[in-house]
């Protein structure tokens, strides 16, 4: 499926052209029909010779009216520029066709209308005229057709070149990511809301669960229509019309899209490649307030130039916009600034989601650079470098490529050594990769802070896995996979909750081990007797050995009188159910410290259940 988009100046014969082309009258609004002014966006649609069904988006060409204009034909796969034989190119011809240019619409036909008006030497004039405003824009060789709507005469002529001009025009490619930028909503008795737009990037399927953005509401598809015909399934580059579930057309405002849920983040920092119009009344400076226009969204914006002060008429710049509203776009959607009343320029998103960079900073302009113009590797690269780590799902959509293609990519770039996957085997949209450069900084901080750990505390078989996470600002799923790697790779060994460097190993000294191994004895000898003093460090260190069990603050068993008298309590409990402080006291021939430090252990590892002054047995 194709989309048609008519530009022109006002009064040049857009409506009445499609009009004839398809029978539909595309002004809907009665103003528009007492006026003979179109105000809004028309759709309309035709069968060509070749049996294809067209989509047809008329726009208005008054001047007060470009916003909407520009809401229609940003996804238009092939464009009719319209000029009236008996005025010939006119200021909105110029302004309309340097918006085409501007999104990189590559496919048209200049349609000269009203041809019966004029004699045939004004009419060569014209196409002379036509030809030469054409040059250096994007419709540069566009074939010329002269019509009239009135007799008829070159409509059959013109739908055979919009046939042929089709012949070479890209399918729109299926990421599987639909978008669907809304120019209209609104309700229908019975049906409930509907809302329009061009779908691009994936398909919509009856019965789906769709988001809005930036809104964020939820809705589910109902119904689905193009050209009044009922589908199960719309395709990239149709009009669609959706009938939404749960929802007010009130609600559902021109410039929202309509995805599928949880993907599309909205933005407000757009990193950008823009160009000012060779015809521009003068310079652009740095943070110039504009209105920005993409797709069906507007917005207020501010230019801020990244490497220069001022932009010349012709002159093509790196730049950032800052809009004051979060807007719906991707890696490579087209834009449109203006200002005032006049278009200023334009260009294409190089990345949705940006950072506030410095100015004329060298890297900054070479990461742009490689994301706009780059191999789909470098790309892809690039994009892993300023969020790594990243799964492959994520940098699919941070390039605005099908999660199949960057899986594709991704394992090139494996092979070539240029990616690290945090898996052994496997890949998928879900796995976690990084950058090489990226894995060995991380290996080398992992190493570092393990190092720095074993040297403060040496009598540690380990460093706590969570802490090692802190450090390296691992989070979520990424700190996981992350922490894993690390070990599957061996910079680290993990064991239990603890990691560790692989040669590290706690080594005492004779002293040290003739202090530990009196301590042990004493507690064999006497479970009750204040036992010698020893170092903090080196109780843990018996205490992870095993050799020692820590019931609380100041109260440590061997671990073998702790096995006796774990095995006596748990025998009481059995015979009588439950016990107390004081019973346990008696029982071991203790005092009531000890008794109620041991039950309070009991009670942490949950071997005992507090009930009271009681405790009751709660396994074996």
């Amino acid at each position: 499926m194709y989309v048609v988009g008519t530009a022109g100046h006002v009064d040049h014969g857009k409506s009445t052209l499609v009009q004839a082309l398809t029978g539909i009258d595309p002004d809907r609004l009665q103003e528009e029909k007492e006026r003979g002014l179109t105000i809004d966006l028309g759709f309309a649609w035709l069968g060509t010779p070749s049996g294809r069904e067209v989509s047809i988006v008329d726009v208005p060409g008054h001047e007060r009216f470009i916003k909407n204009m520009l809401a229609g034909v940003g996804g238009i796969d092939l464009a009719l520029l319209v000029v009236a034989a008996d005025e010939s190119v006119m200021p909105q011809t110029q302004e309309h066709l340097a918006i085409l240019d501007l999104l990189g619409v590559r496919r048209g036909l200049a349609v000269i209308t009203k041809q019966d008006l004029v004699e045939e030497d004004i009419l060569q004039l014209v196409e002379l005229e036509v030809e030469d405003v054409l040059k250096g824009t994007t419709l540069e060789g566009a074939p010329i057709l002269a019509v009239s709507a009135t007799t008829a005469q070159g409509l059959g002529e013109l739908l055979t070149a919009i046939d042929k001009a089709l012949d070479t025009t890209e399918q729109r490619s299926d990421l599987g990511r639909p978008r669907l930028a809304i120019d209209r909503s609104f309700s229908i008795a019975g049906f409930g809301t509907v809302v329009t737009g061009t779908l691009i990037d994936g398909s919509l399927t009856v019965g789906q669960e769709v988001e809005l953005v930036p809104s964020g509401k939820r809705s589910r598809v109902r119904g689905l229509q193009t050209h009044e015909n009922k589908l199960e399934q719309a395709t990239p580059g149709s009009r669609v019309a959706v009938n939404l579930s749960g929802l007010s057309s009130h609600e559902i405002g021109r410039g929202e899209v309509l995805t599928t849920p949880g993907w599309l983040r909205p933005t407000q920092a757009l990193d950008v490649q823009v160009r000012l119009l060779a015809d521009a009344a003068k310079a652009v400076r740095h943070n110039l307030p504009v209105t920005f226009h993409a797709h069906a969204t507007e917005a207020q914006a501010k230019l801020r130039l990244l490497d220069r002060d001022e932009l010349e008429p012709g002159q093509e710049a790196w730049g950032q916009l800052w809009l004051t509203e979060p807007v719906p776009l991707v890696r490579g959607d087209r834009f449109v600034v203006r200002s005032a009343d006049a278009t200023l320029g334009g260009g294409v998103v190089v990345d949705a989601h940006a950072k506030r960079h410095r100015r004329r900073h060298g890297p900054t302009l070479g990461r742009l650079a490689v994301l706009a113009e780059g191999s789909p590797t470098a790309q892809l690269i690039q994009a892993l470098e300023t969020q790594e780590p990243a799964t492959v799902g994520s940098l699919a959509r941070r390039i605005n490529q099908s999660e199949r293609e960057a899986l594709t990519l991704v394992r090139a770039a494996v092979e070539g050594g240029a990616i690290v996957p945090l898996v052994r085997n496997g890949l998928d949209s879900n796995t976690m990769v990084y950058t090489t450069p990226g894995w060995s900084s991380l290996s080398n901080r992992a190493q570092q802070a393990l190092a720095a750990f074993h040297g403060q505390y040496p009598l540690r078989r380990g460093m706590p896995r969570e802490e090692l996470r802190n450090r390296l600002r691992l989070t979520g799923q990424a700190g996981g996979q992350a922490i894993q790697h690390l070990a599957q790779v061996n910079i680290m060994v993990e064991e239990a909750s603890l990691v560790r460097l692989p040669d590290h190993q706690v080594t005492l000294s004779p002293a040290q081990r003739q202090g530990t191994d009196a301590f042990v004895q004493a507690l064999e000898k006497d479970p009750f007797a204040s036992p010698p003093a020893l170092d903090e460090a080196l109780l843990n260190l018996l205490a992870n050995e095993g050799a020692v069990v820590k019931a609380a603050d100041g109260v440590v068993f061997a671990t073998a009188a702790y096995r006796r008298m774990e095995e006596a309590i748990i025998g009481h409990l059995r015979q009588h159910g439950k016990v107390q402080v004081a019973e346990v006291r008696d029982l071991l021939g203790t005092s009531r410290k000890y008794a109620l430090a041991l039950l309070e252990h009991l009670d942490d590892i949950h071997v005992t259940r507090r009930v009271g002054d009681e405790r009751t047995l709660l396994q074996h």
